[in-house]
């Protein structure tokens, strides 16, 4: 096996090809011949660039692939799953980038190819050429310097034609080893394969990547109603049921979705086809369908049935009454008084409120309206607008309440007995002080029978014997208490624009509100009776939102915080409760968070109980007073915080995120694993479950 090359030009260049070669020859022509004196010369040295005569014939690849590296000025390196051998002639002198050419050609027949990353061109199995090739464009066309048989990657992006409909065309051009994929997202193909095919796909890509969208036109109905006609072709075009449909039509052509619009104004259809064979297949439609009533009773109208998304239908058919009637009455005073024509619309509605022309059915929430076709369309316009979805308001309420108690006694209290046992007269000095529930005498008699205990706090007394008994002499006392709490509630509400909303969160106490009992008779009681009242006593919050134009809340708001005073629930009138009331109106811009309103209160109660003038000495005079102090302070907040809903969307992400909130909640409060307690769960809401 011989590879063959023949230099024209000097013996320098043959001996620099058999080195590159290792076995080979290479022809190259750069001038007219030399004479055989001039062969030695340096101009006539092989130069890279010269065009060269190719005779290898059952060469090595690896060997072929070296010697075009080195007349391409490219580094070629060859993978080593790369065996075989490879027959490349020319018959007359090429460039190199023919030669090259030809070489990559005679690869691909053989199941190998060239693939070029960061300056180095690897000869790799066409099978692995998609995950090694590095050179990827962007441009609308393949690059023209490339070489055909080289692997490349081209992103084509497309204006007009969807990227998915195209995959099916081109995908039987492309090599079987070799990958298209189609980006939905940017209407993009990103395409794997030979240079030279990539250009034949670009021009392929360019030509039907082209609009052939008609402009909008407006299709004026005679006796139809547009808003019912709209979604009736709209479905007969995507089920591909429509007469002369072509085959698979789904409601767009080539990528191209075809749009009908009611306009309920001048009642008209505003369409946009794919094409214009979709164009004509519309009109032929709606032109059979645009025809007058069959059924009817003239100027007395016809009998229609219109279901309703969200409106409610009673509140919908008075309002619809209502205006009709007002629409009546102005017609008629129009008439009356310059002698002309009523107003057209809805001039001709009789005013009346039991029924008239529009009726709800609440079963099915549906209008039973009977009115002429033209009064029918501004019925169903105005329908249309009042039938829309409503927006919602989640309301976000907090009540923060910082409470702090403090309080302090001191006090002395002495007494006691001048004289001896069995004096005819004796003497008794002592202090009686009632600050700070602490008194002596009562403190030394309830002892003696041991039914009352000393104050809570320091007590420190001394003990006098009399006659063989103890008697309590003197009393100090000292105590100092101090108390706080913070409360936070964070009560939330969704409800309606312009629906009223509440909450309760208490506890339903029940007060005495009047009793009988007959005890003046002999007989004793008789059918004694207590008549009760219960009350809910705990967090309250009504609010009734509006939502303006400009994305404004206005808030009707109701919002009371009660509880039962803990010293009283035992009181014979029955318990008192500690209540805080807001009712307020309040406009707040969407998401924002306002204060409706606080308490800040600090009281402060001093008492003192001293003999005088012995209390008022310094220092000592601690000895005869009793001191009592009492502060409260107490801070309570209430913020507010509206957001508006006004799709499905919303509303489910903010459903979900309370739910994994509360979800997360319980996970942590979950019980720790034991083995001597055999309850070793705690409920827990169900996992959400995966939207397809």
């Amino acid at each position: 096996m011989t590879a063959f090359a023949h230099f024209k030009t000097s013996a320098a260049a043959t001996a620099l090809a058999l080195l590159l070669c290792g076995w080979g020859l290479a022809t190259a022509q750069t001038q007219p011949q030399a004479p055989a004196s001039d062969a030695a010369k340096p101009d006539t040295v092989y130069k890279r660039g010269d065009h060269i005569t190719l005779n290898f014939n059952a060469a090595d690849i690896e060997a072929v692939a070296r010697t075009m590296g080195v007349i391409s000025g490219m580094n070629v390196v060859v993978d080593p799953r790369v065996k075989g051998q490879i027959n490349l002639v020319s018959e007359k002198s090429v460039s190199p980038q023919v030669a090259m050419a030809q070489f990559l050609t005679s690869l691909r027949m053989q199941g190998f190819t060239m693939v070029e990353s960061a300056g180095l061109f690897k000869v790799v199995p066409e099978a692995d050429a998609k995950l090694q090739s590095g050179a990827v464009e962007t441009s609308e066309s393949a690059p023209k310097g490339a070489p055909g048989g080289q692997i490349t990657t081209q992103i084509f992006k497309l204006n007009f034609e969807s990227a998915n409909n195209l995959v099916a065309i081109l995908r039987p051009l492309i090599s079987p080893n070799n990958t298209i994929n189609a980006n939905p997202v940017n209407n993009s193909l990103v395409i794997t394969d030979y240079a030279d095919n990539l250009r034949r796909i670009a021009r392929i890509i360019t030509a039907l990547d082209v609009s052939n969208a008609t402009e909008v036109e407006v299709l004026e109905l005679k006796h139809a109603i547009a808003v019912d006609l709209a979604p009736l072709v709209t479905r007969l075009l995507e089920s591909g049921g429509a007469p002369g449909a072509p085959a698979g039509a789904a409601g767009g052509d080539g990528g191209f979705k075809t749009t009908i619009v009611p306009e309920a104004r001048s009642n008209a259809l505003l369409v946009r086809a794919a094409n214009g064979a979709r164009m004509a297949q519309i009109k032929s439609l709606v032109e059979k369908l645009d025809r007058a009533s069959n059924q009817g009773n003239g100027e007395a109208g016809t009998l229609r049935v219109v279901s309703l998304k969200n409106a409610d239908a009673t509140k919908l058919a008075a309002t619809l009454r209502a205006a009709m009637g007002a629409s009546s009455a102005g017609a008629q005073a129009t008439s009356a008084a310059g002698g002309g024509t009523a107003a057209p619309g809805l001039a001709g509605a009789p005013a009346t409120t039991t029924g008239g022309q529009v009726q709800a059915d609440v079963a099915t929430n549906s209008l039973i309206i009977t009115a002429p076709d033209p009064q029918y369309r501004q019925l169903r316009e105005v329908i249309d607008l009042l039938d829309g979805r409503r927006a919602q308001v989640f309301i976000e309420s907090l009540i923060a309440e910082v409470s702090s108690d403090k309080a302090a006694d001191f006090g002395v209290q002495w007494q006691g007995a001048l004289g001896k046992v069995g004096d005819g007269t004796v003497g008794l000095l002592g202090t009686n002080f009632a600050t700070g529930n602490s008194n002596i005498i009562s403190l030394a008699a309830g002892a003696a029978t041991g039914s009352v205990l000393p104050k809570p706090g320091l007590n420190i007394g001394i003990g006098t014997q009399y006659d063989g008994k103890y008697v309590l002499g003197a009393l100090a006392r000292f105590l100092e208490t101090s108390g706080s709490g913070n409360v936070l509630s964070t009560p939330n509400l969704l409800t309606l624009d312009n629906e009223e909303a509440k909450i309760v969160i208490a506890q339903n106490v029940p007060f005495v509100t009047g009793q009988f009992t007959n005890t003046g008779t002999g007989n004793g009681a008789v059918n004694p009776f207590q008549t009760i009242e219960r009350k809910d006593v705990g967090l309250t919050l009504k609010v009734k939102p509006q939502i303006s134009a400009n994305g404004t809340v206005k808030l009707t708001i109701y919002q009371e915080v009660s509880a039962v005073d803990s010293s009283s629930a035992s009181s014979a009138n029955g318990p008192t409760t500690n209540k805080r009331t807001i009712e307020s109106n309040v406009l707040v811009d969407d998401g924002s968070v306002v204060v409706l309103g606080g308490l800040l209160q600090d009281n402060f109660t001093g008492n003192t109980d001293k003999v005088p003038g012995l209390g008022d000495l310094p220092l000592l005079g601690n000895l005869f007073k009793t001191n009592s102090r009492t502060r409260k302070k107490s801070n309570l907040m209430v913020f507010l915080r509206p957001v508006v809903v006004r799709d499905a969307a919303s509303s489910d992400r903010l459903s979900m995120e309370r739910y994994e909130q509360m979800l997360g909640g319980m996970k942590e409060a979950q019980p720790a694993s034991s083995q001597t307690v055999p309850i070793n769960e705690g409920p827990m809401l169900p996992a959400l479950p995966a939207k397809n």
